[in-house]
């Protein structure tokens, strides 16, 4: 993936990892536009970045992103990169009914939230000579944390959705990426962010950036501390990884 001279569009820019690689591609000389539901919050944000533009794009609401979409075409009509970095995290309790709201409040913003933006702007991709997908799953696509069991499967589908993604338009002119992160320092669950066992912001973003700057043929961006998780199968330690997670 070229990370200079590409114009960005980033869903769940506003805090986080998104906001996080808005910033690094925006100082890496690309043009960027943040999207999140707020728009006071995503005014303060492109206030502080000189060039930086936003839209208002809900990705849990398919005429939002649809809107999003034909303000795009007609204020950036070289987009070119597409980052769907929206989602939410909650821990869930099988045992009792009442998670079933939560279930599908999480499903509806991590999977059909990617898929619908997916959907959305492919079209204007493939116009393009070169493009790129990225999609961001999550360690927890590999070996579930237990005790937030659909977030876990949420990102096991996104993970399994861009691969197919990637065969299915092998023959385009758009690349497709998927990052994958490990717990990181972000307000993404209640503690994460000043968690001692999460890597810090800063250093999982100095890392992405330099595996896209040295290694811009990969498909996975893999950070060092995700490597457990995503080969745990392939090291024969998914039970072993399994068994620690049930235990956070």
């Amino acid at each position: 993936m070229k990370i200079t001279g590409r114009t960005v569009l980033i869903t769940g820019s506003t805090s986080g990892i998104g906001r996080g690689l808005a910033e690094r591609f925006h100082a890496a000389g690309n043009r960027v536009v943040i999207a999140g539901r707020r728009l006071e919050l995503l005014d303060e944000i492109t206030a502080q970045h000189d060039g930086m533009s936003s839209v208002v794009l809900d990705v849990a609401d398919p005429a939002s992103i649809t809107a999003a979409r034909e303000e795009l075409a007609a204020s950036h009509p070289d987009l070119d990169v597409v980052i769907t970095a929206a989602g939410i995290m909650q821990a869930e309790d099988l045992r009792d009914p009442a998670h079933q709201a939560t279930a599908e409040s999480i499903i509806t913003t991590n999977l059909l939230g990617t898929i619908r933006t997916i959907d959305a702007f492919l079209p204007g991709l493939l116009a393009s000579d070169e493009a790129t997908l990225m999609t961001v799953s999550s360690g927890l696509a590999f070996v579930p944390l237990p005790s937030t069991p659909t977030y876990s499967a949420s990102k096991a589908a996104v993970h399994s959705y861009t691969q197919s993604l990637r065969a299915q338009l092998a023959d385009t002119s758009v690349e497709v990426v998927e990052l994958v992160p490990p717990k990181v320092q972000t307000a993404l669950m209640p503690g994460q962010q000043d968690a001692g066992d999460a890597m810090p912001l800063e250093d999982f973003l100095d890392e992405v950036m330099g595996i896209l700057q040295a290694r811009p043929e990969d498909e996975e961006i893999l950070v060092q501390d995700v490597h457990g998780l995503r080969f745990a199968e392939r090291d024969s330690r998914h039970d072993d990884m399994l068994a620690l997670l049930s235990r956070r």
